[in-house]
């Protein structure tokens, strides 16, 4: 249940890479003002790159959309705390951190969410999956992907949940 501290939002955006443009622009608008400048520039990154994946990667959600939503909420401490999920149709693969070589073009997506993010993850329903990150106000910066699910429900949860898998 909400608290009047939370705050949540969830838009739809087309399965396309103008989708990810929409969406940063979309949070950008909503948090700017509610979360610190630097965290905002952090969520707007992870949020592009998120969907951004799953345009690249995954099925869309009926109607060729991926789902937006993110939550700002009350943290430990009184420090804000913003969770942001990204749900498509899925994919054969389960998004992971691989190896990026140097001269690699791609690869490096979810090493930026696990730099930005505190902790992320992945949960898988029978609709498809969701990616999610988790960021707190007081602590710039992530350490990584965590082990703990977080079980976030602003956008709806999966069944069964992955977290932050690294392959090397």
């Amino acid at each position: 249940m909400a608290t009047s501290d939370e705050r949540s939002w969830c838009v739809v955006v087309p399965h396309h890479p103008r989708g990810a443009r929409l969406a940063r622009h979309r949070l950008a608008d909503e948090l700017t003002g509610v979360v610190p400048p630097d965290l905002l520039a952090d969520l707007v990154a992870v949020l592009a790159e998120l969907v951004g994946n799953a345009v690249r990667h995954a099925e869309p959600l009926p109607g060729a959309v991926v789902r937006v939503a993110w939550r700002v909420g009350p943290a430990a401490a009184g420090a804000a705390s913003v969770q942001i999920r990204v749900t498509d149709g899925g994919a054969v693969a389960t998004p992971r951190i691989r190896a990026a070589g140097p001269t690699a073009a791609d690869g490096r997506g979810l090493h930026i969410v696990a730099a930005l993010a505190d902790r992320w993850g992945v949960e898988r329903d029978g609709l498809g999956q969701s990616v999610w990150a988790e960021f707190s106000a007081a602590t710039p910066g992530g350490v990584g992907p965590d082990v703990v699910a977080a079980g976030l429900s602003a956008a709806g949860s999966g069944a069964g949940t992955l977290t932050g898998p690294v392959d090397a």
